[in-house]
């Protein structure tokens, strides 16, 4: 079953369920999430822990070691003192046990890192930017894309419909000229030479209707519709758009552009990044103690702490200076590739401008020379009948009419196709539908 679509239909459904663009969206959506992750970077880092400890033995604090008991303890009245209290073991007193069981919830805030903080924040965002622009890039590849395909399908319906024509009409000269044959009025081989030309038609028409098959089927899976059936036409306009304003809106919009402004962004982040490596740390630290056994050396330690420390890096193996220039080199790179895409996308503006003139010119040019091949096919069937004419003369006056036919509907494609590439390079996909609909002049075959 056939179901009518038009080119507007089309794009919005390729919009919709392309899955390349769905997977271009999801670029996007992941890039977003780093980049709201990246504010975190701003908070405290704040742990919970525990900890258990086996000691090869206990730790002890012995009175008798510490001075001025030791010496004490070495005379002979200290000596009789300690055994009168109960010996040495008396005095020793088991700071921790064997097993020594700690938590303990841990804080530490950055405060000054060198501003790599803020440089990883800007490179999270201009990556934000580069996953939309990308977006936008393969939104433009798709509308091309549907345009070629879209309206190949319609040419290729043109083509089969001048071959059908120019069939039917060699089949009516055909039967001509069997009556003629029958009559004696042109020898066989007229005959035979029309019939030649007949079955040729009848198998260009069958291998049109394959290509037509063929282009079909591409655009079902495009935008995933089976049976669709295009219900817009081919089209022309008086004439194409004005090349300058196509050329400077490209250069101001184009995608392509942005995303390597984008990777300027996080060349330059990335070098504030490595040049903050040479900058000291400052943060807050915190503990506070969630869990303490009951011994002597947990009762002497405080509950909780904070304070202020600062760390200056002096040597470090990652090549601080290195990958500062290759950062500033990865910038350079950046210029020369903008300066590059620029020209690049100013010839191809110019290119396809021209391509979609030359279409157009073709088209108009071969309007009188449909004209005359239609006027000459109706001459040469008078002649034949009058036997002023060969078959072979009606035939080569209806395949210059086929010729002249799909040449035009082929310009009418190439200039639809322009257009469109026109409009999608230049940030104006919308306004393709106003050349088509408002401008256009519908071309049939």
């Amino acid at each position: 079953m056939a179901l009518p679509v038009s080119f507007a239909e089309a794009w919005s459904r390729v919009l919709q369920q392309d899955d390349g663009l769905a997977a271009e969206r999801a670029g996007v959506e992941r890039a977003e999430s780093l980049r709201e992750a990246a504010k975190a970077m701003y908070l405290p880092k704040i742990d919970v822990g525990a900890n258990f400890t086996r000691l090869d033995d206990q730790v002890e604090l012995d009175m008798l070691a510490l001075n001025p008991v030791r010496g004490l303890s070495q005379s002979a009245l200290g000596g009789a003192l300690i055994n009168l209290m109960g010996g040495a073991s008396a005095f020793v007193t088991p700071l921790t046990e064997k097993n020594v069981v700690t938590s303990s919830v841990k804080a530490l805030w950055p405060l000054f890192t060198g501003g790599r903080i803020d440089a990883a924040q800007d490179i999270r965002a201009a990556q934000v930017d580069e996953a939309k622009e990308m977006l936008a890039v393969k939104q433009q590849a798709s509308f091309e894309t549907l345009s070629q395909t879209y309206f190949g399908v319609v040419l290729a319906r043109q083509v089969v419909q001048t071959r059908a024509d120019i069939e039917a009409g060699l089949a009516r000269h055909y039967d001509h000229a069997k009556k003629l044959e029958a009559q004696g009025q042109i020898a066989r081989v007229e005959l035979l030479s029309a019939q030649s030309a007949y079955d040729r038609a009848r198998i260009d028409t069958q291998k049109a209707r394959r290509s037509l098959e063929i282009a079909e089927l591409a655009l079902d899976r495009l935008i995933k519709l089976d049976g669709s059936e295009p219900t817009n036409s081919l089209f022309i306009n008086q004439r194409t758009p004005e090349l300058s304003p196509l050329v400077s809106q490209t250069l101001e919009v184009h995608p392509g552009l942005k995303v390597l402004m984008a990777k300027r962004e996080q060349a330059k982040g990335l070098i504030r990044a490595e040049k903050g490596k040479f900058a000291p740390e400052v943060f807050l630290y915190g503990n506070y103690s969630l869990y303490e056994q009951d011994t002597l050396s947990a009762k002497m330690a405080p509950d909780w702490m904070v304070g202020v420390g600062v760390s200056m890096p002096l040597v470090s193996r990652d090549g601080r200076s290195d990958t500062v220039a290759a950062a500033k080199s990865a910038e350079l790179q950046v210029n020369h590739l903008e300066a590059k895409t620029r020209h690049d996308l100013e010839v191809l503006v110019e290119k396809t401008w021209r391509e979609a003139g030359q279409a157009l010119e073709e088209y108009n040019s071969l309007s009188s020379t449909q004209k005359l091949a239609e006027e000459n096919v109706l001459l040469r069937d008078k002649a034949f009948g009058q036997g002023l004419s060969t078959s072979l003369d009606v035939v080569d006056a209806q395949n210059q009419l086929a010729g002249v036919k799909t040449q035009r509907s082929a310009a009418a494609y190439q200039y639809v196709v322009s257009l469109a590439r026109l409009m999608a390079l230049s940030g104006q996909i919308d306004q393709f539908r106003h050349y088509q609909q408002a401008q256009g002049i519908e071309v049939t075959p």
